[in-house]
């Protein structure tokens, strides 16, 4: 009777861990040659990110543990008139879909995502990023690498971008877009991106943006939430600032007392000048939440 029960136990112990295994999966970039910029497309469907830089490789390595169902990850790169195309594609090949994705992060507290990619980047070359995500979370540390262009589009995503040191970027982006259907957008230190313009769209959530140290260049600014918040540090008031908000009687709004109205729904700062060439512009729009500027 012992053994039997002893033999049971062992059973339910490794069924529970099969289900749990994963597998890892290693790739890797090592030339260093025959191209300027390395533009790098990855898809997930369902996965943790963090991307960092890191000295040990060449401009790009990816380190991913998976379980080991319900996926087919894909990489191929190719270097072609001075640009390394780098694409992972991490399918889905259950029947889930995008609306039992989003169910299962509204109604659930669970942040297992089955998969999670490190993503090691180099600072020795210049990168293009598209990130094509569906359910999960990323943060995404971009100091010390020089950034022409990000883009992240999630269906039901967390997305923290930020500089793990004080490092601005050393080159200037083009444009740092972001839109999730619903989660959480948080980009830390803005004004280190460099970039000429940025554009963030929430269906569902939040956006939380930090300008608090200026820009060293003009850059737009469009942050739009239909349903949730949208939150702003500005730099102190010296820094010339407008903010344009479009919202509805279904949006609260606080402001700081030392924006200055100049037409309904148009505010600057004290340092506001319309040729300073670190000029800050936003757009502000938010269906139905609250717009708090500090």
């Amino acid at each position: 009777m012992l053994k039997n029960l002893c033999l049971l136990y062992t059973w339910i112990f490794l069924g529970l861990n099969s289900g749990q295994a994963q597998f890892v999966k290693e790739y890797q970039v090592s030339d260093v040659k025959g191209f300027e910029l390395v533009d790098l497309k990855f898809s997930s469907y369902k996965s943790q990110i963090q991307l960092r830089r890191s000295k040990s490789y060449g401009p790009l390595h990816i380190h991913g543990h998976l379980a080991q169902s319900n996926i087919l990850p894909e990489f191929n790169y190719a270097i072609d008139k001075e640009i390394l195309s780098a694409s992972l594609v991490h399918k889905n090949i259950e029947t889930d879909n995008l609306g039992k994705s989003i169910t299962s992060k509204l109604f659930s507290s669970n942040t297992d995502y089955d998969h999670s990619w490190d993503i090691s980047l180099n600072s020795n070359f210049l990168y293009d990023l598209n990130f094509n995500l569906g359910m999960g979370k990323s943060e995404l540390d971009i100091s010390h690498l020089p950034i022409a262009g990000l883009k992240v589009r999630s269906a039901s995503s967390d997305v923290k971008i930020f500089f793990g040191d004080p490092v601005p970027n050393s080159v200037t982006m083009d444009t740092l877009l972001v839109t999730l259907s619903m989660g959480l957008l948080e980009v830390a230190d803005a004004n280190f991106t460099n970039a000429r313009e940025m554009i963030f769209e929430v269906d569902y959530g939040k956006i939380k943006l930090d300008f608090s140290d200026g820009l060293p260049q003009s850059c737009k600014v469009i942050s739009a939430v239909s349903v949730g918040s949208v939150q702003v540090v500005l730099p102190p008031e010296k820094y010339p600032v407008k903010i344009k908000m479009n919202t509805t009687p279904m949006c609260r709004t606080v402001l700081p007392k030392y924006l200055k109205s100049t037409e309904k729904g148009i505010y600057v700062t004290k340092g506001f000048s319309a040729s300073d060439p670190r000029l800050l512009e936003m757009i502000i729009d938010v269906g139905v939440g609250s717009v708090t500027i500090e």
